[in-house]
């Protein structure tokens, strides 16, 4: 039987969420509030086009040519704020043979999470901060839930790639990088680390939906300040992807 979702919007051949080509669902909802979010209108889980299981994986099926060395990642929003829907997302895609990749931030109950994390082949999961009071700051939630999830995804060896974004002034600082890469060597699950330059690409949306954009003020950063947070992890053994600026796209992270 299927079930019905809300889907924000769909990418039909990405290439920066997961290996290879792959089509790519942003889920409608989430409970953070990124002051950086790109997609504020992901925020509402009733903002969405209400999408039957079936329907989407047969409109995913139509490019099983191109994704097939891919895959399909589950994005938002949050996906797991819609587990039902996510499961059997994942579920149908697997028995097509398909990859499948979770993009999380992991800010749900394990109870609601842990089915979607069992079934999903890949997952990439968005560290805001390991200081849980800026984490607080950032998004409105601390991060006791993300690192529960990442606990649980290294208890059943699921595969894991971190993602982290690097804000100047809060996050791009190398105390705090070498403290968070410090921390991640004891994950084995963890493949690389994607590290993802903050940008003001999605500001116009927060104008748009009359939301104060807080960080309009904040800059970007620039090539010695991304070498040295790339070193930072590189030194702890850790594998690290560093997206370009301009390479990064608006629907990436939020």
């Amino acid at each position: 039987m299927s079930v019905i979702g809300s889907v924000h919007s769909v990418e039909s051949l990405g290439t920066l969420d997961g290996p290879g080509l792959r089509y790519v669902v942003f889920l409608q909802g989430c409970s953070l509030r990124c002051r950086y979010c790109h997609n504020p209108d992901t925020w509402n889980l009733k903002g969405g086009k209400p999408t039957a299981s079936e329907d989407l994986v047969k409109e995913i099926l139509g490019y099983r040519n191109f994704i097939a060395k891919g895959g399909v990642t589950i994005s938002g929003g949050e996906p797991l704020k819609q587990p039902e829907f996510t499961l059997d997302l994942i579920n149908r895609l697997k028995r097509e043979g398909l990859h499948t990749a979770l993009d999380t931030a992991g800010s749900v109950p394990l109870q609601l999470s842990k089915p979607v994390l069992d079934a999903a082949d890949l997952i990439l999961l968005d560290i805001k901060s390991l200081d849980d009071r800026m984490c607080f700051s950032l998004t409105g939630m601390g991060n006791a839930l993300t690192l529960s999830t990442l606990a649980y995804c290294q208890s059943i060896g699921k595969k894991v790639w971190i993602r982290h974004v690097l804000v100047p002034g809060w996050t791009l600082d190398e105390h705090s990088l070498q403290a968070l890469a410090s921390f991640l060597t004891a994950f084995s699950c963890i493949e690389q680390v994607e590290l993802l330059p903050y940008h003001r690409m999605g500001r116009y949306k927060w104008e748009q939906l009359k939301l104060h954009y807080s960080f309009k003020d904040v800059p970007e950063p620039d090539a010695k300040q991304l070498a040295m947070a790339r070193s930072v992890f590189e030194e702890q053994g850790l594998k690290v992807l560093m997206t370009s600026l301009g390479e990064e796209k608006e629907s990436k992270v939020g």
